[in-house]
Formats: C-alpha cells, structure tokens, sequence
C-alpha cells in the first residue's frame, strides 16, 4: 500500500450521492468539506446546508452516529473552492454531464495541491472522457471510484483507471477503500456502466422481456427472484421501484448506444410497458407510483401491483409454483439453486431461461470488462446484495448442465475449460480459493489483502471438532473460531452445545476464542420455537434447566481461563447480544444492529442480559449521581427494545463499553483483527477473573419508580396490562427484588432473579400469543 495519508477530503456535489458520500467520510473519522454551487439569492450556503440536512434526515441513515456530521464543513463553489488546497483527496460529485465535470475539474485544477488525490463518482461517462484537457499530474492522480447508493450500506467501490492513472493510486485506493471504507474493491475497465451496472441492468432488462414473454405478473417475477435464489427481498420490480426507472432507462439506453458490438444489444431495448410508465411519470418510489404502488385510501396502505398489459394497479395474488414450495424446504443455496433450475414447472422454466441468459451474457464479458471473472463475482454481491455472483452460481448448477442447454451461446473461452476437463469456474485447494483464468487457462489463487482471515479458504485440517450447527476452526497462533449456521443464526440446543465445547478446547490446548460467522446476521437470538414448545407443554422445568443452561453458557464466556472476542455483524439480537455482553472484548462491525427485544415476544433478557445491565448500572454510577435517573435509561433500553442502528450507536445504548470494546469497518478485516485482539489479550498475561459479588443493587427506590411508572402508562392507554406486568418483572430484576435498601448482590442471585422472571412470564397466555406470532408471521404482537 502506498503511504499516503487521508485526512481530509473535498466533496464536490451536494445532491444524494455527494451528501451522502461526505457522510461516509465523516463516519470513519476524516475531515470533510462539502462544497455546491451558491444561490441566486439567499444564503451562500443554503443549497449545500439544506442538502446535508437532509441526508442527515433520510432513513436509512447515512451516518453512524447524527453527531458525527460535526466532522462535515459546508461551503460553495465561488467562495470555498480555495480550501481544497488542504484538502488529501478531491471527489467530484456533480451532475452526471460530461461538459459540467470538465468545467469543475478545470477550476480544481487552479486550487489542488499537486500530488493529492482527485476523483470523479460517475456510474457510465467514460473516466477517459473527463480526464481529457486535464494536467499531467492530475491525469496520473485521477481516477473513477464508483460508489453506489447508499454508500454506507452498498459496499461496492468500483475504481476505474484513466488512461494515465498512475498504478500505486490505483493501489492505494484498493486498499483505503477495503480496509478504511470497509468496500469491496473491484477494480474495473472503463466500459459502459462498469462492472455491476452492466451485468445487473442485463440481468433486469432480461426479466422485462421475460415477464411478457411467459405471461407472468409483476409479484411473480419478484417471487421468483429474491431470496429463494439468494438475491435481495427487492428482487426485480420493487428494486427498479427504489433505484428509479428513469435511472434504468438512462442506464440501459446507454449500454445500448455504447455497446453496438455487444451480442445482445437488442435486449436493452426498453419494453412498450416500460416506456409508457416513464411518460407517465411513474417512476417508482420517487413519484409514489411504479411497478407498485401503496393505496393510502384502504385502512392498512395496501400494496397493488401493477398490470403491466392494461397498466392499471389491482390487488398482489399470491404466487404459486410447485418448484418454489420444494425450494423452501432447502436451507443450502447451493443446492436450492441447482433444484429450481431443474424445476418441471413454469417457474423451472423462468430460471432456465433467465440463469442460461445471464450465464452466457457474464461469459461474453470476460476480457471486455474484467479479464478475471472472480471481480464479476465480487461486484454483483457487493453491488446488487446477491449472495453468490453468477460463476459462483454457475457453478452450483453445474457447468456442464448449463452447457448440454438448448440455445446457450457461451463464449469459446468456457468450451475450451471445459473441453480440457476442467468443470468449475472455483475450486479449493490447500486453503486457497482459486478461479479459472481464461488467459492463461489456469487457475490462479483469488488475491486477499495481506492479513486476511475468510473461513472459507481454511483447509478442512483446521477444523477441530463440529456438529450439525458449529464449527470450531484452528486459526493458528492458538486462536480458536468458533462459529455457528442456523437459520437467521438463532441459538439453540447444539450451539450452546459448540460453545461450550468451543471453550473447553480452548482452555486444554489454546490461548484465546473468537466467535465470529460469515452468515448474513451474527445472530437473531435464542430459537423461540424450542421456547414457545417447552412453554405451551408446560414443561416448565426443562424450561427452567434450557434457560439455566444458557446463563451459565454466557458466564462461561465471561468466567473461563482464556479470553473470549466476540466479533458480531449486522443481526445482532437477544441471545447474540446477551453474548457478546459476556464476552471479554467485543470487536463489533460498523453494521451492527444489537438489540435486547425479548419484550416484544412477552418476556425480559433471560440469557444474563438483564443481569448484565444491573451489573454495568451499578458500575457506571458515581457519588452525586442521580441514580433512577441512570436506572430508568437503562431499564428504557430494553423496555422499549431498542436496537442500535450502528456499531457505534450500541455504545450509547449501553450495549458496548467506551475504551473496551471496539468498532471496524472493514468486514473483511473484522476476523483477522478479532483474532489478534484475543491474543493481545493473552499476551498481556490473561487471568481469569472472579465471579462479582458486589453489583450494587437499588431495591424498593428503584422499584417505586418501576411500578408508578407502568401504572401512569398502563392508565393513559400507552401500554397494555401485559407490557405492565412484563415492566415490573423486569424492574423487578434490574433493582435486586423487594430488597429495603440499596444492597450488594451477586451475578448469581441476580441470574436466579432473572431465570424466575422469564419461566414466570412464559406461564402467561399474553406471552404465549406473543412467541405463536413471532413464530409464525415473523411480526411482534402487541396484547
């Protein structure tokens, strides 16, 4: 990586990707100015403040954490654009006109300190177009990073090289994006659209021409190409809907024009439907009306699909295809892929014809956008959220029965892998994940950033032991892994189980463990159903043995010999908070979403959670303190199940402790730094520490305020009679019980408090009700 360092950054270009760029920015710590052109009249600033405002406004939010937009200085074009002489790195965010960028690239030109960065943020005007007329060293410090909205969430950063771009800033980007931006860093050539817009506006415009082809609806299409395939919720229509159609038109009709030699141009061709809906004006959700539309005028805001024959909105039928009834029984993707593809239905239809397409379309581009297809891959799961990129897909199909297809015109490059017997796109081997490489018809190991961990490429060697749910891997240096894949990674019997084992291990033979997965979410708690079965057979002692068990799994975690790293990403509820609150450190994902919400199914933190917040409220008081005040936020917290939005967010919310536990942004990193914060912690001369017996209780000052409190809420109708019983059970615990005065306690009476409170609260009907709805519609019942 070339040393250079990125202090503050210049934003040129207010609109939504410019705003929330400087966000971004101003999230992992850097100064930023954010410049835009000056009004007529009025407040120089106005345009850019009222810009930022509203960024800082939107939902989904753009900043971890509202405070840090302290970090952002605004200003305008005419009295501003001076600054940028201090300024490391200048990104150019304006208006998607080639004669517009010129223009503002030229006045940069007057103020930039030579040798500092200057980049453009376009999505398809040609990066060697823009740099024309520039300087020489700005011609070698420039370049195209292509961030896509929102760029907090979407972690795709394409750099597009100029035609003078110098190699070690191309480098240097690849690197800060990945380990400071926490990108996917795809470095891409400068064709139409890139890398991910190319493949992922095929892949939609295909769809178009299907959808009338096979006479299927528009709730269809979306059924049939969200998460059964691994792609987002979003799938195919309601995705167009956020990203705009008249930004799908542009994108697609410029392909079409630019790319006459693309073999299926023909298919950018915008669809009479599709025409007609952008000369209406319905262009999704920016104009309210799209391929649905919500009809404010029926009680609950129904949802209508659009007729794309009559374009006429009418009510969602649900689909039903027998090829997507089988799918839902297949956890692995994988094979789930493999299984619809083979489907004898209309559906089986739709995904042959649709994968077949999209698999000789990626195929095509291999060298014109990418000469290695791993960097496809890469882009379309961090651009457009697909959990395998379509070789990898390819490959869980299988090659060959794509091959044997009527009608699929591959490129030469994949008959010749195959023809000399080579019939993956991936493969493994001694650790290492390789990729086919047309060019030299080989593979060659997937390169990873110096450092790196990816549970993936271990060797099976370094798994130590594992049951149908967990893994333990040997990470080396005496770290152990362990991790676990359920569905939506919830805890149950068997990962109680690998934790256990996990640290038992690891205090024989090992130095430290890390808990950490690559799934989509840390974990979204305990499993409710083992609970709701034990709770509505009234088998309330094994209840009380299961949540017992689970506590003393946490104070395990926090109680053994070795140090434990929890390392949690996006998901990160009840039970999978409850941990990491156990753990010695906590080496959270700037995408973290922690949250106690066990009073959303009718019952408080069982897991140690509302022991663990008595413990920290005790700790955190100081002499002068108003103590119920202290109390009553921590008691809010889970109260009214709140749930940190960011890593940082958590540690107001009491779930991370400041100057103990961390935050990164780099998902890739996260493994590899939370392995070395273990050792560290071993390093250091790791003692084992004692069970506390001197958590400072409240008693009935504390109670007072519990049960006055859900009294007044429970009178003005702002709760119900079950949320009040659940309030003074969980007061109950946070003050130590019915004690006279403020007392010291133990972890373990506290835990004895909380497991009574838990199994007494799951003998309650409400409760009942409340986990069957969970259950079964995933939606929090208020009775």
């Amino acid at each position: 990586m070339s040393k250079r360092n990125i202090r503050k950054v210049a934003v040129l270009g207010s609109g939504v990707m410019g705003s929330r760029i400087a966000c971004h920015f101003a999230n992992i710590g850097a100064e930023v100015l954010l410049l835009d052109i000056a009004p007529k009249e009025g407040p120089r600033n106005k345009i850019v403040d009222d810009a930022l405002a509203a960024a800082i406004k939107s939902n989904p939010a753009p900043l971890y954490d509202k405070k840090f937009a302290g970090r952002i200085t605004t200003g305008n074009f005419d009295d501003d654009l001076p600054k940028i002489k201090g300024c490391d790195w200048v990104i150019e965010v304006v208006v998607e006109r080639l004669d517009i960028k010129q223009q503002v690239l030229a006045n940069v030109e007057k103020h930039r300190t030579p040798g500092t960065l200057i980049t453009t943020n376009t999505s398809g005007i040609p990066i060697r177009a823009i740099a024309e007329g520039r300087s020489p060293d700005s011609r070698r410090h420039f370049c195209g990073p292509h961030f896509f909205n929102p760029p907090r969430y979407l972690p795709l950063l394409e750099i597009i090289p100029g035609p003078d771009t110098d190699p070690a800033v191309i480098a240097f980007l690849e690197e800060y994006g990945q380990r400071n931006l926490g990108k996917v860093t795809v470095i891409a050539k400068d064709t139409p659209a890139f890398v991910a817009n190319r493949i992922g506006v095929f892949g939609i415009m295909d769809v178009f021409h299907l959808v009338t082809d096979m006479g299927l609806t528009v709730e269809e299409v979306d059924r049939l190409t969200g998460p059964v395939i691994g792609h987002p919720k979003s799938a195919t229509f309601r995705t167009a809907d956020v990203v705009g159609l008249d930004t799908l038109v542009k994108v697609a009709q410029g392909v079409k024009e630019n790319c006459p030699g693309d073999e299926r141009n023909s298919l950018f061709a915008i669809p009479p439907y599709l025409q007609q809906m952008v000369e209406k004006n319905m262009l999704g959700s920016k104009t309210g009306k799209g391929f649905f539309f919500k009809d404010r005028s029926t009680p609950k805001g129904e949802i209508l699909s659009l007729d794309l024959k009559t374009l006429e909105y009418k009510p969602q039928v649900k689909p039903k295809f027998a090829t997507l009834d089988a799918a839902k029984k297949e956890e692995d993707l994988r094979k789930r892929l493999k299984l619809v593809y083979n489907g004898s239905d209309k559906a089986g239809e739709f995904y042959r014809r649709s994968f077949n397409a999209l698999f000789a379309y990626v195929s095509h581009r291999v060298p014109e956008i990418s000469d290695e297809l791993y960097k496809i891959d890469d882009a379309m799961r961090a651009g457009f959220g697909w959990e395998q990129g379509p070789f990898e897909s390819w490959d869980a199909i299988g090659v060959n029965e794509v091959l044997g297809a009527k009608d699929v015109q591959v490129a030469q490059w994949v008959k010749d892998m195959v023809a000399a017997g080579h019939t993956s796109f991936y493969k493994t081997e001694g650790g290492r994940r390789l990729y086919y490489d047309p060019a030299t018809k080989t593979y060659k190991p997937v390169p990873r950033a110096e450092g790196l961990i990816v549970l993936g490429d271990l060797p099976e060697r370094s798994v130590v032991w594992k049951n149908s749910a967990v893994t333990v891997h040997d990470l080396g240096d005496g770290i152990l892994q362990v991790g676990w894949s359920t569905k939506m990674n919830t805890i149950g019997a068997e990962v109680i189980q690998g934790l256990n084992k996990a640290i038992d291990l690891a205090e024989q033979h090992y130095k430290g463990l890390v808990v950490y997965n690559d799934g989509a979410n840390f974990s979204a708690g305990a499993n409710v159903g083992m609970i709701f079965m034990m709770a509505v057979e009234q088998e309330y002692d094994d209840l009380n043995m299961a949540v017992k068990t689970f506590q003393n799994t946490m104070m395990r975690m926090r109680y053994s010999s070795i140090p434990v790293v929890a390392a949690p990403h996006q998901l990160t509820l009840g039970g999978g908070t409850e941990l990491c609150l156990h753990a010695d450190k906590v080496v959270a994902h700037a995408e973290t979403y922690m949250g106690l919400v066990e009073f959303g199914v009718g019952v408080i933190p069982g897991g140690g959670g509302t022991k663990e917040f008595a413990l920290r409220l005790a700790d955190e008081l100081k002499d002068g303190d108003i103590r119920i005040n202290r109390m009553r936020e921590r008691f809010l917290t889970i109260g009214q199940a709140k749930v940190a939005t960011s890593g940082h967010e958590a540690f107001a919310l009491g779930y991370l402790r400041p100057g103990q536990d961390e935050v990164i942004v780099s998902r890739a990193h996260q493994l590899a730094y939370a392995k070395q914060c273990a050792l560290d912690l071993w390093n250091k001369g790791y003692t084992k520490p004692a069970p506390r017996k001197d958590i400072k209780v409240l008693g009935q000052e504390g109670l007072g305020i519990v049960y006055v409190g859900a009294n007044s809420m429970l009178s003005g109708n702002y709760i119900s009679p079950h949320d009040a019983l659940i309030s003074e059970k969980l007061g109950y615990v946070l003050c130590g019980g019915d004690l006279s005065e403020a007392t010291e306690v133990s972890e373990q009476y506290l835990l004895d408090l909380e497991r009574k409170a838990f199994v007494e609260l799951c003998m309650q009907r409400k409760t009942l009700e409340r986990l069957q709805s969970i259950i079964t519609t995933g939606k929090v019942l208020r009775n």
